[in-house]
């Protein structure tokens, strides 16, 4: 630091360029550093975001999917309630395939006895 100050006292133009020096490679640090640190919050906050898109999904899907299982299978089978069901969507199925002009197999939801 001395050297640099008893510089600057001789010769201005050395001081300038010393100064210039000292600034261009005090910007370009600066912006290896601010890559580095834009790499590594961007890789943390990747990982944050797909973590918490992953969670908030298997906690909705668990929380839908089981329940519903739960009671479905908790119903008898062989009762008019099922069987209503069963021929409600095989008739809404089969509204959808005329509205988009398919045929549907006959009895495609109708469970083997």
């Amino acid at each position: 630091m001395s050297d640099t100050l008893a510089a600057a006292n001789q010769d201005p133009f050395t001081s300038v360029s010393v100064t210039l020096d000292l600034v261009k490679r005090a910007a370009r640090d600066g912006a290896s550093d601010a890559r580095e640190a834009a790499a590594r919050t961007w890789a943390a906050t990747s990982l944050f975001v797909c973590r918490f898109v992953y969670t908030t999904c298997y906690t909705i899907s668990y929380g839908v999917v089981f329940p519903t299982t739960m009671i479905a299978r908790s119903i008898p089978r062989d009762n008019a309630a099922v069987r209503g069901l069963i021929d409600g969507a095989e008739a809404a199925i089969h509204q959808v395939d005329q509205i988009r002009g398919t045929s549907p197999e006959p009895g495609a939801l109708t469970a083997p006895a």
